[in-house]
């Protein structure tokens, strides 16, 4: 059981973590104003990598 729940959680991490490094433009757009969207995207896409890093680890594991 517990498995079944990490490895859902496990892969909900690594699509929001893909999901953030797809659409940072998009997210820092609404965001910040247009002098840090370029600081702000890069930082956002690096929080995605490490996020969708963690959530392949983790379903990586599960087995």
């Amino acid at each position: 059981m517990w498995q079944i729940i990490l490895m859902i959680i496990g892969t909900l991490l690594a699509v929001i973590g893909v999901v953030m490094i797809y659409d940072a433009r998009i997210i820092t757009k609404r965001f910040f104003s247009f002098g840090d969207q370029n600081d702000a995207s890069l930082g956002l896409k690096i929080l995605g990598f490490i996020i969708a890093i963690c959530g392949a680890l983790l379903v990586y594991f599960q087995f």
